[in-house]
């Protein structure tokens, strides 16, 4: 059975900082583009951050130089960074893996970021 984990979401100042954390089971972690996205009420889920097997990242332009994605395959696990939060920033957080046709979400994590 496929699980993904998210956790590390809060509630934080304007400026702050969380790290969120996305640890996998039931999949060869290291062969899957790990991404992490989000929700805000209302709004339509948009990508944050995506790592590829080999390491590649790419930032969405409205995170860009604040948010930083990583992995740990050892761990299972793929991180994602914030820096610098904005009260835009508020959302719920997803992480994704993805592989060919395979393609799997957590339950999301909620950011909330108070200006």
């Amino acid at each position: 059975q496929v699980q993904l984990a998210e956790s590390g979401g809060d509630f934080v100042q304007a400026g702050g900082s969380l790290r969120l954390s996305c640890a996998a089971s039931g999949i060869i972690f290291a062969y899957f583009r790990m991404g992490w996205y989000r929700q805000a009420p209302g709004k339509q889920r948009e990508s944050v951050a995506h790592i590829t097997s080999g390491g590649n990242t790419n930032y969405a332009d409205s995170v860009k130089g604040r948010f930083t994605i990583s992995r740990d395959n050892a761990k299972k696990t793929v991180y994602l960074q914030m820096h610098s939060l904005k009260p835009e920033d508020t959302a719920v957080y997803f992480c994704n893996a993805l592989a060919n046709s395979r393609d799997y979400w957590g339950q999301g994590t909620q950011v909330t970021v108070s200006s």
